[in-house]
C-alpha cells in the first residue's frame, strides 16, 4: 500500500513538474486551456496546468521576408520586374495565432499584391526616382491589413528594379543628351562670363597703358618658369606707338639729284662748240 502511494506521489510530481514552461526574453506563450485562449505568458519561468493547458510558442523579434522578383506594368505600359525586403514584428501574440491562420504566409502574400499594384499606379520614372515614397505607401498599406492581426509592418525597401534592355538603351541616350546639353549650357556661361571679364580688362588697360606691360611681364615670368628654348624679347608699346607717329609724318627731305652715265661723244660736241664761240 505504501508503495502505491510512494508511486502516486512521484507521478504527481513529474505531472506537476511537467507544468513548468520557460520562454526566452523574446519569446511569448499563447495559453490555451481546454481549447479557449486564456492569456499570454513569458518570458521567464511560469506554469501550466498539465493536460489542460496548451502553450503555443511565438518569437516577437523583427522577421525579414524577401518578396521575390516579379513582373508589373507600370502606368506608362512597361513592363518591369521589382523585388523588395519587408520588416515586421508581432506585438499581439494573441492576435496573431488566432486572427490568422498562418500570419507568415499571409504577411508575405499581402505585401507581394500590394507592392505590385502600387508599382503599377506610377510611371517608370517615379520608379526609378522616388523608391521612398513607394516604399512608405506599400508599408502603409500593408501595415493597415495586417493590424487586426498583432502585426506591425516596420519597413519595406523596393531592392532592385530590372528594366527591359531597350528601355535601357533609350534612357541612356536620354540621360546623354542632358548631360550634353547641361554641358554646352555651363560652357556658354563661362564664355559669357570670360567676354566680360575680358571687355572690363581691356577698359581698365585702356585707361592705364602701365598695366599692360605690367602683364606683359608677368607673360614672361610664366613663360620662363616652363622648361622651354624659345627667347622671347618684348618691346614697350611705347616704342610701337612712336614707330607709328613717325610713320605718319609726311617726308619733306629733298630726293637727290639723278646722277647721269657719262657719254664722250656728248663731251666731244660740247668742247666743240665751246671753240666755236671763241673770237
Amino acid at each position: 500500500m505504501g508503495s502505491v502511494i510512494g508511486t502516486l506521489i512521484i507521478a504527481a510530481l513529474i505531472v506537476g513538474l511537467s507544468g513548468f514552461k520557460l520562454d526566452r526574453e523574446y519569446q511569448r506563450g499563447v495559453i490555451f486551456r481546454l481549447g479557449r485562449a486564456r492569456g499570454i505568458k513569458g518570458p521567464g519561468l511560469y506554469w501550466i496546468v498539465p493536460w489542460v493547458d496548451q502553450k503555443v510558442q511565438v518569437d516577437v523579434r523583427t522577421r525579414t521576408v524577401n518578396i521575390e522578383p516579379q513582373e508589373t506594368v507600370t502606368a506608362d505600359s512597361v513592363t518591369i520586374r521589382v523585388n523588395a525586403v519587408l520588416y515586421y514584428r508581432i506585438l499581439d501574440a494573441s492576435k496573431a495565432i488566432n486572427r490568422v491562420e498562418n500570419y507568415e504566409m499571409a504577411v508575405y502574400q499581402i505585401a507581394l499584391t500590394t507592392l505590385r499594384n502600387v508599382v503599377g499606379q506610377n510611371i517608370l520614372d517615379d520608379v526609378l526616382q522616388n523608391r521612398d515614397k513607394i516604399n512608405i505607401k506599400v508599408q502603409e498599406i500593408v501595415d493597415e491589413i495586417t493590424e487586426p492581426w498583432g502585426i506591425v509592418i516596420e519597413r519595406v525597401e523596393m531592392k532592385d528594379v530590372e528594366i527591359p534592355p531597350g528601355m535601357q538603351r533609350a534612357m541612356a541616350k536620354e540621360a546623354e543628351a542632358i548631360r550634353e546639353k547641361r554641358a554646352r549650357l555651363i560652357k556658354a556661361t563661362a564664355e559669357q562670363e570670360a567676354s566680360l571679364k575680358l571687355a572690363e580688362a581691356s577698359q581698365n588697360i585702356s585707361q592705364n597703358p602701365s598695366a599692360l606691360e605690367l602683364r606683359r611681364l608677368q607673360m614672361l615670368t610664366e613663360i620662363g618658369a616652363e622648361n622651354n628654348t624659345t627667347t622671347i624679347i618684348m618691346m614697350p608699346s611705347d616704342f610701337i606707338n612712336l614707330a607709328q607717329r613717325w610713320a605718319a609724318v609726311p617726308q619733306t627731305l629733298s630726293k637727290p639729284a639723278e646722277v647721269k652715265p657719262f657719254n664722250p661723244e656728248v663731251f666731244l660736241n660740247t668742247k666743240e662748240v665751246e671753240e666755236s664761240d671763241r673770237p
